[in-house]
């Protein structure tokens, strides 16, 4: 189960893993918010919170002792967040912002920050040199998925919670940054995804990472 995208939902496909058989997760699951884009693309499960949020004590099982996830969320459904990741074991030991230069909406304030929770399963060693807990961003365009996130947001976290040769899942893997961000960074990948067409797409992708690095190419 490495190196590999799967289609199907995380709260099925999550159960067939093996327990602490992942070295790090790190994931940009729906906000739940209904989030429509300006072209009108919508993202799956994001009016579900039973099937985002069940996920997590899977995700805690599937994880190795003293190992990280670090889980994107949306601001106004933080609650439903936090309870779901304390109600599956883990703690919060930090948080990460990420400064846009420019707003992606404008409402009583200017949006222009993501944001997500370093969450620690038991006690895992601090990195050698931690990131600053303020990112740069990096804006995609969204051309591959409304919600896409650039490779350059993820590898950071990769090679700053995880080591060489290790697994990263990414269970709501969109069009595979993440994944593609672990291959370039010497780590192993496993990325879920419930849509067919962002699982095409992010193997496409993967497998232009596997001949530039001369990699098997992604199943």
């Amino acid at each position: 189960m490495r190196n590999r995208i799967i289609h199907g939902d995380s709260a099925d496909i999550l159960k067939s893993l093996p327990p602490a058989s992942v070295d790090l997760v790190v994931t940009d699951p729906p906000y739940l918010v209904n989030y429509r884009d300006r072209t009108g693309r919508r993202i799956a499960n994001d009016d579900s919170p039973d099937s985002v949020l069940s996920c997590f004590a899977d995700l805690y099982r599937v994880m190795k002792p003293d190992s990280f996830c670090v889980c994107f969320y949306g601001w106004n459904t933080v609650d439903l967040f936090l309870s779901a990741w304390k109600d599956a074991g883990f703690a919060p030991v930090g948080h990460i912002v990420w400064h846009k230069e420019y707003a992606s909406r404008t409402g009583y304030l200017q949006a222009r920050h993501e944001q997500a929770y370093l969450l620690a399963k038991g006690r895992p060693a601090r990195p050698g040199k931690p990131l600053p807990d303020v990112q740069p961003w990096e804006y995609t365009g969204n051309k591959w998925h409304p919600t896409e996130k650039a490779v350059s947001v993820f590898r950071p976290l990769i090679e700053s919670f995880s080591r060489p040769g290790d697994l990263v899942l990414d269970p709501f893997s969109g069009s595979g940054s993440s994944a593609v961000a672990a291959a370039f960074a010497g780590r192993d990948y496993l990325g879920i995804e419930l849509e067919q067409k962002y699982c095409e797409l992010a193997r496409r992708r993967l497998s232009g990472v596997a001949r530039f690095l001369d990699l098997p190419a992604a199943a």
